[in-house]
């Protein structure tokens, strides 16, 4: 089953169940859906891929609101982002440990053979495809730079 496909019969699921927290979320992730894909001028469905990291960018952004409606002292709000992020992160590959990101990290920069902080350009090139929706660029970039002491 696609997973735009399963988001669809889980949001029938949450209206049967009078969830309004997970059906709001969900119509909102099947409206971007469709917004990306009538953007790219695609006919049928997004593949897993784009959907995964339309997840991706709509989580990040509920993060993100999350951190800004804390640090303005709105945690009704703040909280209710946090709520749709636990949502979308159902649909997400499980994220990397730190320890994990590490090791790729320092795989990358043998396989670059970087060796000091202008080097981050191509082991953040080499690091991030092997990371794609399972890690925030953010973290990634801060180990990449304390590896190469920068």
């Amino acid at each position: 089953m696609a997973l735009t496909d399963q988001i669809q019969s889980d949001l029938t699921g949450a209206m049967k169940a009078r969830d309004s927290k997970r059906t709001a979320t969900l119509r909102m992730v099947l409206a971007a859906i469709k917004n990306q894909r009538v953007a790219a001028g695609q006919s049928g469905d997004l593949s897993d891929a784009q959907t995964l990291e339309l997840l991706a960018r709509e989580a990040k952004k509920r993060a993100e609101a999350a951190t800004a409606f804390r640090d303005a002292g709105r945690e009704e709000l703040a909280d209710k982002e946090e709520a749709e992020l636990a949502i979308l992160r159902t649909y997400l590959p499980a994220q990397l440990s730190e320890a994990e990101l590490r090791t790729l990290v320092d795989e990358a920069i043998a396989e670059t053979g970087a060796a000091e902080p202008g080097d981050l350009g191509r082991v953040m090139s080499a690091v991030m495809p092997k990371t794609k929706g399972r890690a925030d660029g953010k973290q990634v970039n801060a180990i990449v730079r304390e590896r190469l002491g920068g």
